[in-house]
């Protein structure tokens, strides 16, 4: 973890969106105007998070050495555009992961690039638009990212995410989502990459105002809050190491 990092005094965040959809189809951008980025970014600050946004259209896709050194709490949204992102930006992040970044994967951002590296998996899933209800049901309501939620979150219009989803056994499973066609999603998944946590978050569709609904900007702050590096995360040694007892160490079969 960087020096950076473990000085902060705020968590910072940065909201990273691939701005494609806004800036190509007027449903979107009636919807958000500024961008997805934009209205996360917002709604976080409000909330007392210190934000910065970065979209894949600027040099290194915004996310550069230096402004994920300086990053508490990424949050992702992709869709249209996850094969545009280099690889390079991909390891990047992935490693600031490992190394106690935390991590937001938001709804179509499950097929990212990043999300299915850190997941090992093809993170498919069933889908439908048809602008049905969506109740997100809490299930773990002792879980920080829940706090402040009633039993579920409903969700008048959404795009449905259907089950199985492709994705490792959740740490712990915040939300399970139900939908007026039948449905139901694991929505609220809690997972842990080496020093990093991962909370994958599914409401989001980009033609629907999910992220100006206040329950979800609350659920969204709560996980940053929890995603975000612990004050004094502790250290640990790897690496050859001497014994603690008295042995012999004489053995000369070792190929190292």
């Amino acid at each position: 973890m960087s020096a950076a990092r473990d000085n902060r005094s705020m968590t910072r965040v940065t909201v990273w969106n691939e701005f494609v959809h806004e800036q190509e189809n007027d449903a979107v951008a009636e919807v958000y105007p500024d961008g997805i980025h934009a209205t996360i970014a917002a709604a976080l600050e409000e909330r007392g998070f210190e934000t910065q946004t970065a979209t894949l259209q600027e040099p290194e896709h915004g996310l550069t050495e230096d402004v994920l050194d300086e990053t508490d709490v990424l949050t992702w949204w992709g869709h249209a555009a996850h094969d545009q992102v280099e690889d390079d930006i991909v390891e990047r992040v992935h490693s600031q992961v490992l190394d106690g970044m935390g991590l937001l994967v938001l709804h179509s951002g499950h097929f990212s690039k990043i999300f299915r590296e850190l997941m090992g998996t093809t993170c498919g899933l069933k889908w439908r638009e048809a602008a049905e209800r969506e109740r997100l049901w809490v299930v773990e309501p002792g879980h920080p990212i829940a706090s402040g939620i009633d039993d579920c979150i409903e969700l008048e219009e959404a795009e449905m995410y259907g089950e199985r989803f492709d994705v490792p056994q959740p740490d712990a499973l915040v939300f399970n989502s139900w939908f007026e066609g039948g449905e139901v999603f694991r929505s609220g998944c809690c997972y842990r990459r080496g020093s990093g946590r991962i909370f994958y978050f599914r409401p989001g569709h980009e033609t629907y105002p999910i992220y100006h609904d206040e329950e979800i900007q609350h659920v969204l702050a709560n996980a940053v809050e929890w995603a975000a590096p612990a004050d004094d995360p502790g250290t640990s040694s790897s690496g050859n190491s001497e014994p603690r007892e008295d042995i012999d160490t004489s053995d000369d079969r070792t190929v190292h």
